[in-house]
């Protein structure tokens, strides 16, 4: 009877031992469990999605610090109710200074239609990310949430040929993130709208999917997605993109997220 209890415990250490180190090679998504007093830097806060995803963050009840180059812009804009940083993305030193006891980030920012070219794809949407990155990664941020585009990495598009091939750096940018140890949610929004929000559904399918027809969504609800996905670990280190869906029902937050949950990055 005792070589038998010998051999169970035995067995059971094993097991255990095999089930710790099954865990240690598992990298598992932390809850960051931002609370409401904690800091968030928007970049490209007074874009027309930047701006959104700052009242929609105010409406929550986070405090944000707002990193823009104009700041008389973001004072109209925000007047009082945010931290203005004022420099560029393409500047570390001001992104090292807009970034301290920050706990999250939410990147906005585009090259657009700038004609100036250093303001270029390759500067702004891949530079200014790396520098947005590395620094978020020296504060240790809790969250980095990204906002891109749905033909992201695509070669033949017209985009590419109009704005200096930006879906190609916007991939790139996306890849830092991915390839970083920041735990980050890439939002890929189809084509961008100023209507009203909230009016219909939101899909959320993976990127490498074509047979999906649908191909606009609201800024607003570009915005809803963003600040959502900051406690909920079914976005942490995931792609999506997302578009408005007129003919489906609304589900909650937590059932968009968890359908996230499967898909790969």
């Amino acid at each position: 009877m005792n070589k038998m209890n010998i051999n169970f415990k035995k067995w059971m250490v094993l097991i255990l031992a095999c089930v710790m180190t099954a865990c240690a090679q598992t990298p598992i998504a932390k809850d960051p469990k931002l609370t409401k007093n904690q800091l968030i830097l928007v970049a490209g806060a007074t874009g027309r999605t930047g701006r959104l995803i700052v009242n929609e963050l105010l409406s929550e009840g986070y405090q944000v610090r707002a990193f823009v180059r104009n700041e008389e812009k973001a004072k109209k804009l925000f007047a009082d109710r945010v931290q203005i940083s004022v420099g560029d993305v393409k500047d570390q030193k001001s992104i090292a200074l807009a970034m301290k006891d920050v706990d999250s980030v939410f990147s906005a920012i585009g090259s657009g239609s700038s004609k100036n070219p250093s303001n270029r794809p390759e500067f702004v949407d891949y530079g200014g990310t790396k520098n947005l990155a590395e620094a978020a990664i020296k504060e240790n941020v809790k969250r980095f949430i990204m906002v891109s585009s749905r033909s992201a990495g695509k070669v033949d598009h017209f985009l590419n040929r109009r704005h200096h091939n930006v879906l190609i750096w916007k991939l790139k940018a996306e890849n830092i993130l991915r390839n970083s140890q920041l735990n980050y949610t890439i939002v890929r929004p189809g084509g961008l709208s100023d209507d009203a929000g909230g009016q219909h559904a939101i899909l959320a399918f993976e990127p490498n999917r074509d047979d999906i027809k649908l191909r606009r969504i609201t800024r607003e609800d570009v915005a809803r997605t963003c600040v959502s996905a900051l406690n909920h670990p079914s976005s942490f280190r995931k792609t999506f993109v997302i578009v408005n869906n007129p003919k489906a029902q609304p589900v909650s937050w937590n059932d968009f997220f968890v359908k996230i949950e499967d898909f790969k990055d």
